[in-house]
């Protein structure tokens, strides 16, 4: 049996709960419409309506499975307390990269948006991230070649 927990924040577990609720209370009930209007038209072989309808509900009833995995199997993220000395899950943190200062927070995979500058704990650089502390250099494969990042704080 699988045992693998999901990391996310506490805003991020609302966010997937919502999800869910909005899948399983309106949009599942809105396909299950769909096929049997598809249904009533006849002939189910030649019935395009039809087919996309079932495939449609298919993909939604997979996501409600899934998220009632990833929501049975959630750990919460404690946000970083300020005054941490080293970056963990849930740590905002600065770094300086060619120049530039940017701010990204440490989530678990679930909740990664790079454009939001959140990056997962398993991604490259959140790896090199974890256990560090502001004053250290890290160096990341990247497909252009290796990117240092100076880290200037946790915040």
């Amino acid at each position: 049996m699988d045992k693998k927990q999901f990391y996310v924040t506490q805003k991020g577990l609302e966010e997937l709960k919502s999800e869910l609720e909005n899948l399983q209370k309106k949009k599942r009930a809105e396909v299950v419409e769909r096929v049997a209007s598809a249904r009533s038209m006849g002939d189910l072989s030649e019935n395009s309506e039809y087919h996309a309808a079932k495939e449609e509900l298919s993909l939604v009833d997979g996501r409600i499975e899934e998220l009632e995995d990833i929501i049975k199997k959630v750990q919460i993220i404690e946000e970083d307390k300020k005054g941490s000395k080293v970056i963990q899950l849930g740590s905002q943190v600065t770094i300086k990269v060619n120049g530039k200062e940017e701010v990204f927070s440490l989530v678990g995979e679930w909740e990664a948006d790079p454009h939001q500058k959140k990056i997962s704990h398993e991604s490259p650089l959140g790896k090199a991230l974890i256990g560090r502390k502001p004053g250290d250099k890290v160096e990341v494969e990247a497909p252009a070649g290796k990117i240092t990042y100076n880290i200037l704080k946790i915040h």
